[in-house]
């Protein structure tokens, strides 16, 4: 593959987007301790984090398709 920055938008975008869907049906107390907005024993839904995950991977996914529109 001769532009890699294709492949490793689209990956991050990819891990963006799980990370959108951990912290939007996982709550606060059952995240993974090194994810921000982990708090012990806490029902919190961090929908602010799911949105703002939610968009840095849906910008990941279109830098990526943009990168492989442009070499086509």
């Amino acid at each position: 593959m001769s532009n890699p920055v294709s492949l490793i938008a689209g990956l991050l975008g990819l891990v963006s987007l799980a990370v959108a869907a951990l912290y939007w049906l996982v709550p606060a107390g059952a995240l993974p301790a090194f994810f921000p907005g982990f708090e012990a024993g806490s029902d919190h839904i961090h929908v602010s984090h799911a949105f703002g995950a939610l968009i840095v991977g849906l910008l990941l996914l279109a830098v990526a398709w943009f990168q492989r529109a442009r070499r086509a």
